[in-house]
């Protein structure tokens, strides 16, 4: 397998190793040392480069960092088959990581697909968190609301269903070498210089990798077709209350502000933030608020809000 992360695209002070978890073989970006672990999971269809700003941050406040690629990532195991990707499989997996660092506390952080993971993992009490850090995923619980109420997120949605389609979207998604994988990100960004063309090649290119496609899509298929999603409302949703850390880049391509309306019934110990005129990507187009944001969390400050200032272009004066 060709090296993802080309050697100049990668910050010296992350090294990357091999974790045994599980049952499987994971990659792991790494930063910092101790018995405090920041486990940092990234998204679809990304890579655990996603992380490449946090993890200088979580080491220099005294963790050990480590971003994972998921199973099916990167050049972690990729078991075949949609039953491998269920719900019940991925928590396992975290927990597996968790166990294999040896550390006497963990901090949870997560994006889009690992906040799926995090939300339920965090729910089901899997392991003890001290602190979880969402990233642009709602709560299962306000997200059905949203969903019974209206059809904007529904319409937001559509790519779920469509994925459900045995081969098409890897075929689709496949063309010119996943092509149309990397643009993604820089299409759906506000702020696109974030996503220069070296940034998008990892992507890409992690996409391309053979049978990566499928493992990335068959996460949702075992959602959908493979009824974790009901499996998992059947057990219900108990009351988190391990002090979480909502951010929220309000300009998301595929979830709905609304999605996050009425976390706190479900969380006790709640503080969400939401980023103007940031995309769903939000620890990399804004790294630097939602750093600071994390640092504070972490560290028992109060969150800081993000506010914009206006350019005098933009202000038309």
């Amino acid at each position: 397998m060709q090296d993802i992360v080309p050697a100049e695209m990668r910050d010296p002070r992350i090294e990357t190793t091999f974790v045994e978890a599980n049952g499987l073989r994971f990659e792991v970006d790494t930063c910092g040392t101790g018995d405090r672990l920041a486990l940092c999971l990234h998204g679809f269809p990304e890579h655990s480069f996603s992380w490449r700003f946090q993890l200088p941050l979580l080491a220099d406040l005294g963790y050990r960092a480590w971003a994972p690629n998921l199973r099916g990532y990167g050049r972690s195991s990729r078991p075949e088959g949609v039953e491998a990707y269920s719900l019940e499989c991925l928590m396992d997996d975290v927990a597996g990581l968790i166990d294999a660092s040896g550390c006497r506390e963990v901090v949870l952080l997560a994006h889009d697909w690992g906040a799926v993971i995090a939300w339920h993992f965090a729910m089901r009490q899997k392991r003890p968190l001290s602190h979880l850090i969402i990233c642009n995923v709602p709560h299962p619980g306000p997200a059905r609301k949203a969903l019974r109420k209206g059809i904007a997120q529904l319409r937001k949605s559509w790519y779920i269903f469509f994925f459900q389609i045995p081969g098409l979207p890897e075929w689709l998604l496949g063309q010119a070498g996943a092509k149309a994988v990397g643009q993604a990100f820089r299409g759906s960004a506000i702020d696109k210089s974030r996503f220069p063309d070296g940034v998008l090649e990892v992507y890409r290119r992690n996409a391309a990798e053979p049978g990566a496609l499928t493992a990335m899509i068959n996460y949702y298929r075992a959602l959908v077709r493979g009824g974790g999603a009901r499996r998992q409302q059947q057990e219900g949703l108990p009351v988190i209350n391990t002090p979480t850390l909502m951010v929220w880049g309000e300009e998301d391509m595929a979830l709905t502000k609304e999605t996050t309306y009425g976390t706190e019934e479900w969380v006790s110990d709640l503080t969400i933030r939401y980023l103007p005129r940031v995309s769903h990507w939000v620890q990399q187009e804004a790294p630097e608020a939602v750093n600071a944001m994390i640092r504070a969390f972490l560290t028992g400050q109060p969150v800081p809000e993000m506010r914009w200032q206006m350019t005098l272009e933009e202000s038309g004066s």
